[in-house]
């Protein structure tokens, strides 16, 4: 008899990225911003000092104590991994048990229930109101009746771009205090209401953190755990030893040591976001084929669409790379060519022209 694939592997349908060449790429909320000259010279004099023939710092202490000076939290309480993508590997394989229930919400991140299948858990999938809001009782009480072991949601929420309040956050860490409760805080840059300044305070919370978004080194895959000691201490005991390597290290501790830099990252992107949000708005005003717009708190914007499927097609077929989420569109801020070029061409399309 010949091999096969576990059913697990066999059934399971991957994330599918947009590939190819776009001359305008608003589909993974990445950031329009480029790293600047200056810095782009002191990574290019440090690179050439690295020791390429040792292995990585296991523990990243440099990056980890320059994320806490960032984030003002104990760099002590700071896990660095390759990307967050990896977290959520050892979150569904190593704190969870084969069987154990992981629940997550609808519509959110879709990663976070293709690693809880790959790991045997029963995923139990709460989904939100029609308003794309999670309606915290219901959560808590589901949660409770499913008898789940671990929670894992995005705030703000990728796709719906919809934040939920930190007294809210904080209501559901408390009242599932038999459940790891994960908040993955990937766009907290573009809004209000962190609730990382209060993992030492709770034995079940871990937050998330990512240099992809607002920081624009989705290229250097840089991930961030922020918890109590004694899940921290787990976490630094189940990663790979030499998880983030040497150069993404370096990397991410230069660019983590400007500040004003970031700090001005982040009003670019939130200006861009809300001239693309205030644009499509005025677009839906004359136009019935767009159904409802999110107000966003994120870097892109979640808006339904009469056949979106058509449109993020005609966007594409103009070299305009867009994410299809069902009835609807998910559109990173972008420069402002870049959302001129977006807003032309969705014009166009929904004039029929």
């Amino acid at each position: 008899m010949t091999y096969q694939l576990p059913e697990k592997l066999r059934t399971l349908e991957p994330y599918q990225p947009i590939t190819g060449k776009f001359d305008v790429r608003l589909d993974a909320n990445e950031s329009f911003i480029s790293l600047p000259d200056e810095i782009r010279h002191e990574i290019s004099v440090l690179v050439p000092r690295i020791a390429f023939n040792r292995y990585p710092d296991p523990y990243a202490v440099e990056l980890c104590q320059k994320f806490g000076n960032i984030f003002d939290v104990n760099p002590e309480l700071v896990v660095a991994a390759n990307g967050s993508d990896e977290f959520l590997f050892l979150l569904t394989t190593c704190f969870a048990s084969a069987g154990d229930k992981l629940m997550v919400v609808k519509p959110d991140f879709g990663m976070y229930k293709i690693y809880g299948d790959m790991a045997g858990l029963q995923v139990e999938v709460f989904d939100k109101g029609d308003d794309l809001q999670i309606g915290v009782d219901d959560l808590i009480a589901a949660a409770k009746e499913k008898q789940i072991q671990m929670l894992i949601f995005s705030n703000p929420c990728n796709p719906s771009s919809l934040i939920e309040s930190r007294e809210d956050v904080l209501k559901i860490v408390q009242e599932l205090e038999d459940v790891l409760v994960v908040v993955d805080e990937a766009y907290m840059e573009f809004a209000y209401g962190s609730v990382m300044d209060q993992v030492e305070n709770y034995p079940n919370l871990m937050v998330l953190k990512t240099l992809s978004k607002a920081f624009g080194l989705a290229a250097a895959r840089l991930g961030f755990a922020v918890s109590n000691p004694t899940i921290i201490r787990a976490l630094k005991a189940a990663k790979s030893p030499y998880n983030v390597n040497t150069m993404s290290q370096v990397v991410g501790s230069i660019v983590l040591d400007h500040p004003a830099y970031i700090e001005e990252c982040i009003l670019l992107i939130k200006e861009s976001r809300d001239y693309l949000f205030g644009m499509l708005q005025a677009l839906a005003g004359s136009e019935p084929k767009i159904k409802s717009i999110q107000n966003t708190r994120s870097n892109f914007v979640y808006m339904e669409v009469e056949d979106a499927a058509g449109a993020h097609k005609a966007l594409q077929e103009k070299g305009i790379a867009i994410r299809l989420m069902g009835d609807y569109l998910r559109i990173a801020a972008g420069s402002e060519e870049e959302n001129d070029a977006l807003l032309n061409a969705l014009r166009d399309y929904l004039k029929g022209a």
